[in-house]
């Protein structure tokens, strides 16, 4: 009903304003038999409320975006890999009360998201969504700063998912042929070829792309059993409840046990983090302004539940968590190898089981680098980026942003270099993803919060007859009204206000270079950088998102 209302007030303009236009987009074939706009027209409103024309192909349903977001968020694929993190602070309670508060928080982040997406479904995000909730006169700064970080945030995981998915393999390898000892050059090679593979899909199979998310949605559901069902059954030895439920493990040396499972915490975060990837790719799925959001908010279950299930299953299974650590895999850093090769007995059967994680994590990189072009696709539209002409451009035939997919390559592959002369300070470099990502969550939700209390968002009933301006505060069809929406938008600030303090903390009280967390040093580094480069020049170019055509326009 709401969506009906909204529509009603776009075309409520052109009855007001021109009869002409009015009679023109009832002979449209866009129109539906009924009288309301066809799904295509809608979405073209929808964007045209937010002063753009479309530009993308929508190619993605709702079950095309669900496949896509779950393969980012790879929830349980990444919990073996983050095992070590929150077994080291907090111990097997801690990881699994830290994780089940990390489920709710991420629920609860991506919910308000979700509100936000449907508000404003635009691949500019976090960005645009700051342009319009920002008071009105530092809302072009803020808008700009926050560009920066989306865009730095999903380069490093565009960067983070490639490495872990080569050392993956390398580590696979080991685990296979004991002799064997990777080197940072063999690393980096194969970095670079899974990111050639990403390029590849992305610009010559972005057609595709939608019907492969189906094959990556069954992949990661049916993986997700045969990982567990035999590492469960087979597993000799399991873990007691109590162990379980009850052994803490302050491994950081923190002045508190607390503190040391929300140092631990931060492992948790990470495997929930990401699922702000449907909203970048809202111009290219139909429906988006009610399809984004509950994407967003099914991958977060989805994925939170499978999540839960593995960590839980790792946890029972191993029982003697130093043995494990100090196996050949474990000494690379993924110790889950060990604990699925004791389980099963079988080299065999633990590469098969393994070899599924792999797949998802290189499914990932695929679409992490198609998230992160359209933000530099977005930012640059709106002239927020160096060479916005060029960042902007789309293929004339795929409607896909070459120049984007280019240009996150390229830093990604010139980053991996770094890796072969120090992988400390290519790590330095990754850090960055959790804390930019949830500084721009928590950003732009305590602005919401800030409009919801003040009431300044209308209802789309309250439009009706009205003249709409680009980028409007009006409520979406995807809406949690009264103070249970102002409750759950205040818990998510709270929330994203913990991750970001906490994920700065290293992982021990007195680390030396190789295990310091560098991500406030780079988090303050991009944002310097940004301010800097807006106060010498953007701050000329770049005024806000650029409007491209009235709401009233659209025909």
């Amino acid at each position: 009903m709401g969506a009906s209302m909204e529509l009603h007030a776009v075309n409520g303009h052109g009855s007001a304003g021109s009869k002409n236009n009015m009679d023109e987009m009832a002979k449209t074939p866009h129109v539906s038999e009924s009288g309301l706009p066809s799904a295509d027209q809608r979405d073209a409103q929808a964007l045209a409320r937010l002063g753009k024309k479309p530009v993308l192909k929508r190619r993605f349903s709702f079950i095309a975006m669900l496949g896509f977001t779950c393969t980012v968020l790879v929830t349980w694929e990444v919990i073996p890999i983050i095992y070590v993190t929150g077994l080291t602070n907090g111990g097997t309670a801690g990881f699994a009360y830290s994780y089940l508060f990390a489920l709710v928080g991420s629920l609860s982040i991506f919910t308000v998201l979700g509100e936000m997406a449907s508000l404003a479904p635009t691949s500019g995000g976090q960005y645009h969504w700051t342009y319009m909730l920002a008071p009105a006169s530092c809302r072009k700064f803020f808008s700009y700063i926050m560009g920066w970080l989306v865009i730095c945030g999903w380069q490093a995981l565009v960067a983070s998912s490639a490495y872990l998915s080569a050392n993956l393999i390398l580590t696979l390898v080991t685990m296979n042929n004991p002799g064997y000892s990777p080197t940072p050059w063999q690393g980096t090679l194969l970095y670079w070829a899974l990111m050639a593979l990403a390029i590849i899909v992305n610009l010559y199979s972005s057609t595709i792309l939608p019907k492969l998310e189906f094959f990556i949605l069954s992949l990661h559901i049916l993986g997700f059993f045969a990982f567990l069902i035999p590492m469960v059954y087979l597993c000799p030895e399991k873990a007691t409840s109590t162990e379980v439920w009850t052994q803490f493990n302050n491994g950081g040396d923190w002045p508190t046990m607390a503190l040391s499972v929300f140092v631990g915490l931060i492992g948790s975060v990470f495997a929930n983090n990401g699922t702000d990837c449907a909203v970048h790719m809202a111009e290219e799925t139909r429906g988006a302004d009610y399809v984004i959001p509950w994407c967003v908010v099914a991958t977060s279950v989805l994925n939170g539940i499978l999540g839960l299930g593995t960590l839980l299953s790792m946890l029972y299974v191993t029982p003697k968590i130093d043995a494990v650590l100090g196996s050949p895999t474990g000494q690379l850093g993924f110790p889950f190898m060990q604990v699925v090769l004791d389980s099963v007995g079988s080299y065999a059967g633990a590469t098969v089981m393994i070899s599924i994680v792999i797949a998802m994590f290189v499914f990932a990189v695929i679409a992490f680098l198609a998230t992160a072009s359209r933000i530099v696709f977005a930012f640059g539209r709106d002239k927020g980026l160096p060479f916005w002409r060029t960042m902007a451009k789309v293929h004339p035939k795929t409607a896909i942003p070459i120049y984007a997919i280019y240009i996150i390559t390229g830093v990604a592959c010139f980053v991996g270099i770094i890796n072969i002369g120090s992988a400390t300070a290519f790590n330095i470099i990754l850090s960055i993803g959790i804390s930019s990502l949830y500084s721009s969550y928590t950003i732009t939700e305590l602005l919401l919060l800030w409009r919801r209390i003040r009431g300044d968002i209308r209802k789309p009933s309250e439009m009706g007859g009205c003249t709409w301006q680009a980028n409007e505060l009006v409520w979406g069809p995807f809406h949690i009204p009264g103070v249970l929406g102002i409750a759950l938008n205040a818990f998510a600030v709270c929330y994203g206000t913990i991750v970001i303090v906490f994920c700065f903390f290293p992982i021990t009280v007195n680390p030396d270079a190789a295990h310091m967390n560098w991500a406030c040093l780079i988090t303050a580094a991009v944002i310097f950088f940004a301010i800097a480069y807006y106060l010498m020049y953007a701050k000329k170019i770049y005024q806000g998102p650029v409007v491209e055509i009235a709401p009233y326009q659209i025909s």
